[in-house]
């Protein structure tokens, strides 16, 4: 199952989280995830563990004004799809540097700056 009960209200509440990334920073599907409560009728190792595909999904799908650009993977790359591309000009636009490697340090630009601690991905 990748879409949460309840999607509407629970995509709601991701949007609004990645309209607070700010500029030039990033932050992972994981760890949107984390920071948004298990929704109802949904049991929490469901959230834990499909959580971030559920904010994958939502950001999918998401409407114009939402920076779906600045949620990442947690091993710092742009997720495989049709908006790879525009999504680094878009982080890149913002000044978000990419390694030769094409990762991201999240030590550097993670959000919430204590998000980019490994153990909080």
């Amino acid at each position: 199952m990748y879409a949460p009960p309840r999607a509407p209200e629970f995509n709601d509440a991701v949007y609004a989280l990645v309209r607070s990334v700010p500029a030039g920073r990033v932050t992972t599907y994981g760890r949107v995830a984390q920071q948004l409560p298990t929704p109802p009728h949904s049991n929490p190792d469901a959230h834990r563990r499909l959580g971030a595909r559920w904010v994958g999904s939502a950001l999918h799908a998401c409407p114009p004004d939402v920076p779906w650009h600045r949620v990442i993977n947690a091993q710092g790359r742009i997720s495989f799809g049709p908006g790879a591309v525009q999504q680094r000009a878009l982080l890149s636009a913002e000044g978000v540097q990419f390694t030769e490697a094409g990762t991201v340090n999240l030590q550097q630009f993670g959000w919430p700056a204590a998000a980019a601690s490994p153990q909080l991905l």
